[in-house]
Order: structure tokens, then sequence, then C-alpha cells
């Protein structure tokens, strides 16, 4: 699978797009295939490990059911929309999809997106917080997209914030292999003309108050932050209600100083490895010997498990510091070149790795993660 953008070069849609302004891309994919099939999509949502959505109207009703799901039959031949969250949690060839746009760094990718729709169906005119790129499978689906401004939100199910009517920007009949991108905030409202499949790559941060809240919990649990404001150079005050000027400078400089370099990156490597939803790991140890792997990479490749994140910094990757599932890993300091081969790769080959193989700490670790499910042997 390959992203043909044309003239339009990665770093042309980085300058003048990215965050800016939606773009439809004619032909992104050539000969798109789906990554699976309705079928095989109903199946995932049959188990209740995996993040799925059914949407539909009823009575002029818009609902919004969430899975495990056993039968359709109920829903008719139009009208409804089957959405899978994660799909890359649980599909290798997903990763496929993703690669293409590995020009945007993994730290901001959310997940793939999974849509069946039947004739009439969609989840009605919404706007989101995050930049998608919608890639049209089978079929076709019509998208209505509008301009950023004040558009009145409300709540059209528990489940489905809709946005009001809004006038379109762009109003484009998707074909297999086109794409359109969204940045976060334009409404947008997509529906299916012949029953369909679209792929949707999602790129997403966290709210500064989210993050906030997550590394309040992260001082809390790790005992950090526990010193308290020093003044031995206080000056005499005679009015005892104020908050003057220095001692508020002495409240935002002991914050700002427990927000340093290292605790930052410690707690976002943590918090941005951690998969929001399951990752399909074995429930016990594989049970694999350094020598298993040692002997197993000579004829096949370990893959990364979908969903699986792994980043690491520039300010601590030389100290053999990264992250992976929502962990800090530290390696001996020998071993930081290995990182960005495990974090850039999805694929680890013996040649890719021969450099390590014959150090112990190395192929033990691996072997852990191997035994954890975090990779795992294919054939090549």
């Amino acid at each position: 699978m390959q992203l043909e953008l044309g003239e339009l070069t990665p770093e042309i849609f980085l300058k003048d797009y990215w965050q800016k302004k939606p773009l439809v891309i004619r032909q992104g994919f050539r000969n798109f295939s789906d990554l699976l099939s309705p079928e095989e999509m109903a199946g995932l949502a049959c188990d209740e490990m995996v993040e799925s959505r059914r949407i539909y109207k009823s009575e002029g009703e818009w609902q919004a059911e969430f899975g495990p799901f056993d039968s359709y039959e109920h829903l008719g031949e139009s009208d409804w929309t089957l959405v899978v969250q994660a799909l890359n949690n649980w599909l290798p060839d997903a990763e496929k999809l993703i690669q293409c746009f590995d020009f945007i760094p993994r730290w901001r990718f959310d997940d793939v997106m999974v849509s069946y729709a039947t004739p009439g169906g969609g989840v009605g005119p919404h706007i989101d917080l995050y930049d998608v790129f919608i890639c049209q499978g089978s079929g076709r689906r019509r998208w209505r997209v509008g301009d950023r401004g004040p558009h009145k939100q409300f709540a059209a199910h528990p489940a489905l914030l809709h946005t009001e009517s809004f006038d379109p920007i762009i109003d484009v009949e998707l074909l297999p292999g086109d794409i359109l991108y969204l940045p976060p905030g334009y409404p947008h409202d997509g529906v299916t003309l012949e029953a369909s499949m679209s792929f949707s790559v999602g790129y997403r941060t966290a709210s500064a108050k989210d993050m906030v809240s997550a590394l309040a919990d992260h001082l809390i649990d790790n005992e950090l932050a526990c010193e308290q404001i020093e003044d031995p150079d206080r000056a005499l005050s005679d009015q005892s209600g104020r908050v003057d000027a220095t001692d508020l400078a002495r409240i935002k400089t002991q914050l700002l100083n427990t927000l340093d370099e290292q605790l930052i990156s410690e707690f976002s490597g943590r918090y941005l490895t951690s998969s929001k939803c399951e990752l399909d790991l074995p429930e016990e140890n594989l049970g694999f010997h350094a020598v298993d792997v040692i002997d197993m990479l000579k004829e096949q490749v370990l893959t990364r498990l979908g969903g699986l994140k792994a980043l690491y910094f520039d300010a601590s990757v030389e100290q053999g510091v990264f992250y992976i599932n929502g962990e800090q890993v530290s390696l001996p300091r020998e071993l930081a070149a290995v990182i960005p081969a495990l974090c850039d790769n999805q694929l680890l080959s013996e040649n890719s790795l021969a450099e390590w193989l014959s150090n112990e700490v190395f192929v033990g670790q691996l072997t852990e993660w191997v035994n954890r499910g975090f990779w795992y042997f294919e054939e090549v």
C-alpha cells in the first residue's frame, strides 16, 4: 500500500494543510482494497474486548448502541452504521495503512477506525477534536464539510454529540481510494450512497486539563514534588491578607521548577504509550527462552503487536531510556543505539538486531517482551 500525493508532497501538506484546513486527495490510494470484509468486521464487533458502536435512526430519533453485537437483521438494509475503534489493535494489516502517514510521528497517532454503512447510513453532523484522514474503501460516501466557527453543539443522543446545520465549504463524493483530511474543529457530515467501508486514521493529543490531571496522579503515585516553598529572605509584611508579587513569583517558580525536562519526559512517555483500548496480549507468559528467540530470528521476523506504542525522547535516549505500553524501560547505556530500531520499526529482523544479539542483557529483555506478547514471530 502506497500513498500517492502527486504534486502535493508531505512537506507541502504539513506546511499548508495540517491543522489548518481540510483537503480532498483524489486517488490517494490506487486500487485500494478494504482491509477486511463487512463480515469480518461484524465478527470483531462480536468480541467484548473490541470497542464497537452502531448508529441508526428509529422513528426519526438518533440511536447509538455499544457492542458486542450478535445480530443486525432487525436493522434492515439501509440507514445504519457499524463502527469499530482501534482496528490496528486487532488487524495486523492496518499497520500498512498507518505507515503511509508516518511523516507524522507516532506519538500523535491515535488509532484506525473502520466504518461500515448501508445506504443512507451515517453518524450525523459533528465536530471532532482530532486530525483524521478518512480513507474511502469500497462503495461511495458523500461528505459535506463546513468552516470553523462558533457552531452550536447538542446531544442528539446521550452517546452522540451533533452540531447545528452548516454551509459546506466542501461537498464531495468519495470513491474508493479517495481521502478526506479534516483538522480539528471543522463540522462534517458523511452519508453513504451505497454500502461502503471507510478507514479513518486519527491523530490526537490530550487536552492540557487531562494531562495536568494525569500528571497530578503521577506525582502522587511516585511521591514526587514533595518539597515545600522556602522563603528565608522574606520581607516584613503589614498586610496579612495580601499575596504580593514576590510571593506569587515564589509560588509560580516552585510549580515551574517541578516541571523540569526529566519529569515531563518520564510522565509523557508513560502517558503517550498507554493504550486507550484493549491490546491482544496473551493471558500467560509464552515461555520462550533466550536461545529460542535467537534461533527463531534466523528464519522469522519479530512483529510489534498492533496498537502497542513505543517512544523515545531526544533528552534521554542516549541514557538508554524509552517507553513502551505505559512503562519506562531503562537499558544499559551501551544499548542506547538499539532503541530507535525498536521504536521506529514495526518489524525486527536478525539483520536489524545483529549488533546487539550477542548482548545477554538485550536478548534477555527481548525475550521478556516476546513472552509478554509485545512482539511476535512471523514468517518472512
